[in-house]
């Protein structure tokens, strides 16, 4: 054991920075996977998020008016209540005649601390000014973007003499509002509901049981059906229909993160076992004293191995201990899912789990390497110089002719005179650089959303709608702006075959000015029945380019002819889009009225280039006096901002484990070219000479990789997003190669950093003593 102490003591002493660089590697990975998987949760499962901020109910329960709903908090599964409060079920719309929405209202005085809604525009209830001739209300925001309202807006709600007047916005995790589904929620005064005129029938009681263990859920719901009778009971959600709606809603950030990290992982694993490798090849004479000594191939193997585990295990503990300490501090939505990340069950073992999981993982990388150390012979082999004396290769003999630098030739040979060995560095270099030119595509692709959104389906970038001026009026102020193009659109909801659910049916632009879809797959809809399709709705149909689909609106069949498949974000790709015409006509062949909208429900405004969406929405409303409402279009990569600095973040880890490796690297080269020092100042090589001829070998070997990594990167990076659209829904075509700019500078970089690198030890070894370097021989 002293033996074994004393030579971990001395190794760690000669490799100090490549040790350090290992230990850092290792800890930003840690912290980069816990980061990812922290902001999986938080991104790509808003709900949970919710949940967690709200203290949510995990069963709510519907019933009649004069049900004992209160006796329910008694249950011994129970922990704790929102309510029960006072319903009234009603419809609600912006203006008389507007489209509706059903509501269930709630009666309150207070803001409830289970199942606490979360306001993110406006305010709550407040019962001194809410309560007097202008009553307030407060919406959930599913259905408050559905109906298009806001604070200050004023709604019109049957069974209601006066006009409420939205005063919040707010957040809740139950069921979502769903047209023809499920009603939205929302809150009002106690003296506000009282003065409905709906009948009994429309009142009832809700009461949110926030349970002990989620896993009793279905066995609470029997109780509770028990307890109070199932005529009593008009409606039951729990958590988990709550969560199976709003699932999935943005799972690209939290996929690109975890595929970083995982990445990453590997790239940590593969240099730590070149770096093992490495190592033994350059302590073999070491490693036959330790066995000529006594030591067993057993006891050579574990300490390798434990010395490699003991840098993974600090490397863990340190990143493990920088995410719990820095987590919370990081600015924007990072710091806010670590505070959420800290509230979810099960996040302690899941730490654990991942922690341990990059350990096993980095260890069992370097079992195969530690077990060659277990093979070495106790007795030293000699070795032969590098440099034989056989003629070179036909290509170092032309070289040499064309007076080509005698250190790059030689650098060149010595690179690549081990094929395997070689090729093993350039892969050990090429994936972290691989790596960073996949985060570099995602960059771009992002970019591309926000500079050119015209290019991934996003061509408005500004809608309008109004509910007070007429179409002839909004088609004429519109019409008067230089500096946008107003295309009339309408979307309905409709069914097709052999689907329980609904998809949507989009009607944008005219015969005679269609919409600028971008169309990557046919070509764009142009004669009647024509129409171009997102990914989800192939998908969800089973359809292909080309086909007829057929679908319901309304009972009016539409039969349409899909011409192409265009980049659509919205509603998972479940989109069919046609001319605003074929929508209103479409369903007309038998005499009928139209299934379709008789007049555009909105505008999707398409901005010239150069101006502003801000001054054009503020120029709009003023020209209205206030009464056409206008709206950002939603982008992606408003949500995925974040994206940006976790790439840096990433990056640096990637460079670390990229230095870790070139350390690597640079100490085998130095190590092969000291042995061959005699022979290089034999055919009259200078110390400067031959530092270039083991910087320019590194250099080479480096460049290699770089070409390598960043040509797979490219395209690695092309297929990645490119299946996280189609998976998505969105579709193929998104993706955006990195400039061959950036590309080029990576490459440079790469390549001045690696001969920077290796400068000071060649020189070193350059200016070793002959002996020395006959001793290397042995």
């Amino acid at each position: 054991m002293r033996a074994a102490a004393r030579w971990t003591q001395a190794h760690l002493r000669a490799h100090r920075p490549a040790a350090v660089l290992i230990v850092l590697a290792t800890a930003g990975i840690t912290m980069s996977l816990l980061l990812a998987t922290t902001l999986f949760a938080y991104a790509t499962d808003p709900w949970q998020r919710v949940f967690t901020q709200s203290s949510g109910a995990h069963v709510w329960i519907h019933t009649q008016a004069g049900a004992a709903a209160g006796s329910l908090a008694d249950l011994d599964e129970v922990r704790a209540t929102s309510g029960p409060f006072r319903t009234v079920r009603t419809s609600a719309s912006l203006q008389p005649g507007g489209a509706k929405a059903t509501l269930e209202l709630r009666g309150t005085d207070r803001r409830p601390a289970t199942a606490a809604p979360r306001v993110v525009a406006g305010r709550w209830l407040d019962p001194a000014a809410d309560a007097g001739a202008t009553k307030g209300i407060v919406l959930d925001s599913s259905v408050a973007r559905a109906m298009w309202a806001k604070p200050g807006d004023s709604l019109v709600l049957s069974g209601f003499r006066t006009h409420l007047r939205v005063v919040g916005v707010a957040d809740t995790a139950e069921v979502s509002f769903r047209a023809g589904e499920s009603p939205g929620v929302a809150w009002v005064l106690p003296g506000t509901l009282a003065a409905s005129t709906a009948g009994q029938d429309q009142r009832g009681r809700t009461i949110g049981l926030r349970l002990a263990d989620p896993a009793d859920t279905d066995y609470v719901v029997q109780r509770a059906v028990t307890q109070l009778g199932a005529d009593q009971i008009t409606d039951v959600s729990t958590w988990r229909q709550a969560r199976a709606e709003a699932e999935g809603d943005n799972q690209l950030l939290g996929r690109l993160l975890g595929g970083f990290g995982l990445g990453a992982l590997l790239a940590a694993a593969l240099a730590v076992g070149g770096a093992i490798s490495t190592r033994i090849r350059g302590h073999l004479r070491d490693i036959s004293i330790l066995k000529a000594i006594g030591f067993t191939p057993g006891q050579v193997v574990r300490m390798f191995l434990a010395l490699h585990l003991l840098f993974a295990l600090l490397g863990v503990a340190l990143g493990a201990l920088g995410t719990q300490v820095l987590g919370g501090l990081m600015p924007g939505r990072i710091g806010e899912a670590r505070a959420v990340w800290q509230q979810l069950p099960g996040h302690t073992w899941l730490s654990f789990v991942i922690s341990g999981g990059v350990v096993v993982f980095i260890g069992s990388a370097t079992c195969l390497a530690a077990w060659r150390a277990g093979r070495v012979p106790p007795v030293p082999v000699a070795r032969a110089a590098a440099v034989t004396g056989g003629r070179g290769p036909g290509l170092t003999r032309r070289a040499l002719g064309l007076r080509v630098p005698p250190a790059l030739v030689l650098g060149w040979r010595s690179a690549f005179h081990h094929p395997l060995r070689s090729s093993a560095a350039v892969a050990r270099l090429a994936v972290p650089l691989l790596l960073i030119t996949v985060a570099l595509g995602a960059w771009t692709t992002l970019d591309r959303f926000s500079s050119h959104p015209e290019h991934v389906g996003l061509p408005a970038a500004l809608t309008a709608r109004s509910d007070s001026l007429g179409d002839r009026e909004l088609h004429q102020l519109l019409s008067s702006r230089p500096q946008l193009t107003a295309y009339p659109g309408a979307e309905v909801q409709a069914l097709v075959p052999g689907q329980t659910g609904t998809i949507t049916l989009r009607g944008l632009g005219t015969d005679t000015r269609p919409y600028p879809f971008a169309v990557v797959e046919g070509r764009a809809a142009h004669g009647p029945d024509e129409a171009v399709a997102g990914q989800g709705l192939l998908d969800l149909l089973d359809a292909h380019v080309g086909d007829w689909v057929r679908m319901t609106v309304a009972g009016r069949p539409y039969v349409l002819h899909i011409v192409g498949r265009n980049i659509e974000t919205a509603d998972g790709g479940r989109v069919v889009s046609t001319s605003l015409d074929t929508l209103r006509d479409g369903a007309t062949g038998d005499g009928a009225p139209p299934a379709g909208p008789s007049h555009p429900d909105f505008y999707n405004l398409v901005l010239h280039h150069g101006a502003d969406p801000g001054a054009v929405r503020d120029a709009l409303t003023k020209a209205s006096a206030g009464r056409l409402e206008v709206r950002e279009a939603p982008n992606p990569a408003d949500q995925l901002s974040v994206v940006r600095a976790v790439a840096v973040g990433l990056i640096a880890v990637l460079i670390l484990i990229g230095l870790a490796e070139l350390a690597t690297t640079v100490g085998a080269g130095v190590r092969d070219r000291s042995r061959d020092l005699l022979a290089l100042r034999a055919v009259g090589l200078t110390p400067r000479q031959i530092t270039a001829v083991i910087v320019s070998a590194t250099a080479f070997v480096t460049l290699a990789a770089a070409l390598a990594g960043t040509g797979l990167g490219v395209l690695v990076s092309q297929w990645l997003i490119n299946l996280q659209g189609s998976t998505s829904g969105w579709g193929t075509g998104i993706a955006q190669r990195p400039a061959v700019a950036v590309l080029l500078l990576v490459i440079a970089v790469a390549v001045v950093i690696a001969g920077a690198a290796a400068a000071l030890p060649a020189a070193r070894a350059a200016r070793r003593r002959l002996a020395d370097s006959a001793a290397d021989l042995l």
